[in-house]
């Protein structure tokens, strides 16, 4: 089974894992539950991504950030230095093998139901996710006119490595969720 497809069944358990939010903001009485966010990176952000082109995922977030995240899967299949996550997550087939694998959780094909604000952070010689898929999905929410901000740092990898780029990330980070 892809990752995709567990993803897909972890979806509809998604509401589940919101409804555990409202347990720890009772446990947890200093986290503001007034702006919940989402985030994450690499693979992270391809689910931030997917929860952003699916509203009734979407809304429950203020806002979304997402690190060097895959929005088109197609582009993936031949735009990526190490191809074998891609095919993995897609069943083991290359695109050309079979494209609706790669289609079937492409966050590209819904881009227009895109809705929430979203930081995206990208490092610009991230071989195993282009800088192209940040891009694109910095270029789709500022043309639906969506909340946005990109922050590239050009001489990072898949990962900020160097401590005052990490400094940085943090702040920005920090920055748009306030």
């Amino acid at each position: 089974m892809s990752r995709f497809e567990l993803w897909l069944e972890f979806a509809p358990r998604y509401d589940v894992r919101i409804e555990n939010v409202g347990l720890r903001l009772e446990q947890y009485p200093y986290i503001d539950g007034n702006r919940p966010i989402a985030s994450g990176a690499s693979y992270g952000g391809f689910m931030i991504d997917w929860i952003d082109v699916h509203p009734g995922m979407s809304r429950r977030s203020q806002t979304l950030v997402n690190h060097d995240g895959l929005l088109d899967l197609r582009e993936m299949a031949y735009a990526a230095e190490e191809l074998w996550f891609t095919e993995h997550d897609s069943g083991g087939f290359t695109q050309y093998e079979n494209p609706e694998a790669y289609e079937k959780f492409n966050p590209n094909n819904h881009v227009a139901n895109c809705s929430q604000p979203m930081l995206v952070i990208q490092g610009g010689g991230d071989y195993r996710v282009p800088d192209t898929q940040s891009i694109g999905a910095f270029t789709a929410l500022q043309r639906r006119g969506i909340p946005s901000r990109m922050f590239y740092f050009p001489n990072e990898n898949h990962c900020t490595l160097n401590p005052f780029n990490a400094l940085v990330w943090y702040q920005e980070i920090f920055h748009w969720i306030k």
